[in-house]
């Protein structure tokens, strides 16, 4: 695991990934210049610090639409080191604030950005806070982010709607949202929300996806694509990029036989629990 390891022996492998990253930028940039078929998103995965293709998807879309401040907020971050924030961050001079509840998560990840050589003259925010959606605009606004901002992951396997519900102090230009994919298209259903939820078992978290679009609709923002495996989508504030990125179904976020399974085996630990309709 990345987060394990010497900042200072990940030296070189940031430099390559810096450069070949910012080839490839540039490569999609010359593609929208000569107005040339655009890669999917599945045909852009690739993973230097997400989980798993997220890191890829993002360059994508920030290469297209640009970017503006390079500010992104991370709730859900755990250490920072392997999250949809990091190669941002380390790759590319992003400004970050990265929440977790669990202290020691944070502390390990305050001691490695802080002696990473790209990022110990200014290392990302983090704070260490259990988020409410009574108190996570404090947080937020408190740490120095306000308005407009580039990029918004959210990931607290809890609460996740309620508190995207909630976040008002920032307008981020993208989105990336986790969803509960066993309920497929069916219906827009999430936690019911409480201050202190913790998960009971893994699949008892967050939203549907069709609970999410129906939000996001609300709040400004169109769906436009998930990645490979199907449980991490991303949105678009409306009034961004939509001749280049716009909204497609719901449906085409399960096309993965992954997700086919375990739409058709729902976790009866999961679903027989309590689940709200919005």
């Amino acid at each position: 695991m990345l987060g394990s390891l010497d900042p200072r022996k990940l030296d070189g492998i940031a430099t390559t990934s810096q450069a070949t990253q910012l080839l490839l930028s540039l490569h999609y940039r010359h593609l929208l210049h000569e107005r040339a078929p655009l890669p999917s998103f599945g045909d852009a995965e690739f993973r230097a610090f997400s989980q798993n293709g997220e890191d890829g998807i993002l360059l994508l879309v920030f290469s297209l639409i640009g970017v503006t401040n390079r500010r992104s907020v991370e709730l859900g971050a755990s250490n920072g080191t392997s999250c949809n924030t990091a190669n941002l961050i380390l790759n590319h001079g992003w400004t970050g604030l990265l929440v977790d509840g669990a202290l020691r998560e944070v502390e390990h990840g305050r001691r490695f950005y802080a002696s990473h050589p790209d990022t110990a003259a200014q290392p990302p925010t983090f704070l260490h806070a259990w988020v409410t959606r009574e108190n996570v605009n404090d947080l937020v606004a408190g740490a120095g982010f306000r308005g407009d901002i580039d990029l918004l992951s959210l990931d607290i396997d809890g609460n996740d709607y309620w508190i995207w519900d909630a976040l008002d102090c920032v307008s981020p230009r993208v989105v990336v949202l986790e969803y509960r994919t066993f309920w497929g298209t069916d219906r827009a259903v999430t936690v019911p929300y409480r201050p202190e939820f913790v998960a009971e078992c893994p699949d008892y978290t967050g939203a549907s996806l069709p609970a999410f679009v129906k939000l996001g609709r609300k709040k400004g923002y169109r769906l436009v694509g998930c990645q490979r495996l199907c449980f991490n989508a991303f949105f678009l504030r409306d009034d961004v990029g939509e001749e280049l990125l716009p909204e497609v179904p719901a449906s085409a976020c399960f096309a993965h036989p992954a997700a086919q399974h375990f739409i058709s085996h729902r976790p009866p630990s999961a679903v027989n629990r309590e689940w709200v309709e919005v």
